[in-house]
Formats: structure tokens, sequence, C-alpha cells
């Protein structure tokens, strides 16, 4: 370990990423427990998805170092699962729901072997989860925003992940589907996965989450919700806004 975190089933200890030559993440350490659903929130450009493509291996960290159950996270190797936001898939291509939800399992199978009965259950258990089982035979393009956005999750689920990430998993979707997808997330964390998600949904993360960890390159402030939005002054350092901010205002009213 680089720095004196304890360590969780996901541990960011310490990382720091260059993007073009510009520092995006700096010092940045972060931990979520297993059971733990955690909300990540910080301004456009704070580096909240490239912290989650760096917990994915997708990007390497100039220095530090992401930890899954005390491992080193690989690619193809490391049980997480990712929702990316909507508009990163290609939903015109002409694939079936249950198909979309099997790519989820591309990294355990490799790109040669055919999926057998145990993967395509594990499909079929993923789309039960997000309530897609019925329609599991239809092509991904006549979906709605919100039926796209559970396929997701289910692909997700498809691998059944120790870590489970989420960006911006509520963007531009209606109140029942949010609020399934709340739902959802909870109890997955509460059945022993370790959750992140990205959100610009204040309200809800203040309801919904466990703890809440401020981002503006480097995490400014975590902990409980409750004790969280009574400090404005991390609200303020994370987002550069000052003290007669509305967004002060709606954590006072939530």
């Amino acid at each position: 370990m680089t720095g004196t975190i304890a360590p969780g089933v996901l541990t960011v200890d310490d990382v720091s990423v260059e993007l073009g030559g510009r520092l995006v993440l700096e010092s940045t350490s972060l931990v979520v427990d297993r059971g733990e659903l955690v909300g990540l929130i910080g301004p456009n450009g704070a580096g909240k998805t490239t912290l989650l493509r760096t917990i994915l291996g997708l990007l390497r960290p100039a220095t530090g170092l992401v930890l899954v159950d005390g491992r080193t996270a690989r690619p193809g190797s490391t049980p997480i699962g990712y929702v990316p936001q909507r508009h990163e898939f290609a939903w015109e291509f002409p694939i079936s729901v249950a198909n979309v939800v099997m790519t989820g399992l591309t990294g355990r199978l490799g790109l040669l072997k055919r999926p057998g009965e145990a993967d395509w259950q594990a499909v079929a258990d993923a789309l039960e989860r997000v309530r897609m089982t019925e329609l599991a035979d239809r092509p991904v393009g006549q979906l709605s925003g919100g039926q796209r956005q559970r396929v997701l999750v289910a692909r997700a689920l498809a691998l059944e992940p120790a870590v489970l990430l989420l960006d911006e998993p509520f963007t531009g979707l209606d109140m029942p589907t949010q609020e399934l997808l709340s739902e959802l997330f909870t109890e997955l964390a509460r059945e022993g996965r370790a959750v992140l998600m990205t959100t610009h949904d204040l309200a809800s993360a203040l309801y919904t989450c466990d703890r809440i960890a401020l981002l503006n390159r480097t995490v400014i402030a975590a902990g409980i919700p409750s004790q969280l939005a009574v400090d404005p002054s991390v609200w303020m350092a994370t987002f550069g806004v000052g003290p007669d901010s509305a967004l002060l205002r709606i954590l006072k009213a939530a």
C-alpha cells in the first residue's frame, strides 16, 4: 500500500492520473467496503469518469494503486461490473437484449469460447433482477431509455461482480425507473457487493447512499450524508461556489 488508508473490497490508494499531459486526478484515495453504496459527487470535469476507468484498469495511474479484494485490478480478470452512461453504447447495433447482457461475460469467456448453460443462466438471472425477462429476445434498438439502462445494469450483473461501478445511472430516466434502479442498487449492496455510483442527483444520493465522496481532482471529503450535508465548506471547495449558492440551499432543504 502506498498510503495509510484501511483496505476495503475496493481500495483506491493515492492515485494520480495524467491525460494529455494534464493531471486529472491527484493523490486520490477512496475505500468502498462490502455492503456499501457510495455516491461519487463532483462538478463536470472533476475526474469522476476518469476514476471509474482507472478502477477498471482502462487507464494506468501515474502513481498509486487500485485493489479489489486486496489484488491489483486487471481488465477482463477482476470481478468488476461496469454500467457506463447510456450514450456510450451502440444501440443501433442489431442484437437482442439477451445477447447484449451476454457481452458482459466476454472477459470471462474470451473471444472464441461459446457460452454454456451456466452462462445463459447468469444472463437470465441478471435480466430477472432488472425485470426485463419478457424482453430478452427484443432488439435493443426498440427499447425505451429506461429499458436500455436496465439492460446495461443486467450486463454488469451477469458477471456476478464483487464491485459494481455505475456512471450516472439515473440521467434522463423517468421517476419510476429511477426508483426501481435505486432500490436495486441498495439491494445489491446489502447482498455484499461494493457499489460506487457517480451521480448529479444530490437529493437522491443524500437519501440512498451509505456514504458520499466529494471529488474535484482529489477526494475533498468523504462521510455519511447527514454529516456532509451540514458542512457547507466541503461543498464550496468541491464545486467552487460561494456561501449564497443555490447548491447550499438545496442541501439545507434536503
